[in-house]
């Protein structure tokens, strides 16, 4: 579905991703873990053509070199930056009204899924998405992603200052997804969540992937946690 195959990445002169590799199948939830500045944002935004990049990316055997990041969430590429960047003028409801691609016709998610996934949401329809918590604006982001029904969502640290119980509800969301068919690349710094609903783990570390496996794999595996994961 996703290969990505001797992947680099730059910003300006500084060298981040040193030949990448790695795949995202059908219906499978990957988990790309690491330390910060291991480089996982910085492949995230080259899948989606926000940084330059050179090696190859292959998203249901298109090549997406030289494609601009509208074009390739059109191909079916959703991203939700670690950022959030809800639009804080409009409400709640406008927010979801500007994921949809077209008229949202033939789309696998409505304004009403949307509002039963997280009834925080339907009550705050009406309210301006800048006033609103941070785990608020989270929910808003990952259901502004899904009403443009993509099928590969690319999370970039959704439970980043999250309280415990919107942690678990980010976890029961991906999982949803999966039960759709919808492929997840889940970018976390918290090992719980990632290897509890991943499929296979990735960790990442000084720009390049050094472990391609299972969570089971992973924790039998102390010296890449001590290594590259555990502070």
């Amino acid at each position: 579905m996703l290969t990505i195959e001797n992947l680099h990445a730059y910003y300006g002169k500084s060298h981040v991703l040193h030949g990448v590799n790695f795949e995202v199948r059908p219906g499978e939830i990957v988990a790309l873990l690491g330390r910060n500045g291991s480089g996982r944002s910085t492949a995230a935004k080259a899948i989606m053509g926000l940084v330059h990049w050179e090696g190859r990316i292959d998203w249901k055997g298109t090549n997406l070199a030289g494609r601009k990041a509208y074009e390739i969430a059109h191909l079916g590429l959703g991203y939700v930056p670690e950022s959030r960047d809800v639009f804080p003028h409009l409400t709640v409801h406008q927010n979801l009204l500007l994921g949809q691609k077209g008229k949202g016709r033939g789309s696998r998610w409505s304004f009403d899924d949307m509002y039963a996934m997280f009834p925080r949401l339907a009550e705050r329809r009406n309210i301006e998405a800048g006033v609103m918590s941070g785990g608020e604006q989270q929910m808003l982001t990952l259901c502004r992603t899904l009403m443009g029904d993509p099928d590969l969502i690319i999370i970039d640290e959704p439970t980043e200052g999250l309280a415990p119980k919107i942690v678990e509800l980010v976890g029961e969301y991906l999982m949803k997804l999966k039960e759709k068919g919808i492929s997840v690349l889940l970018i976390e710094q918290k090992l719980t969540i990632a290897m509890t609903i991943s499929d296979r783990a990735l960790v990442m570390g000084h720009g390049s992937i050094v472990f391609d496996g299972t969570p089971q794999e992973l924790r039998a595996n102390t010296a890449v946690r001590k290594e590259w994961l555990e502070v």
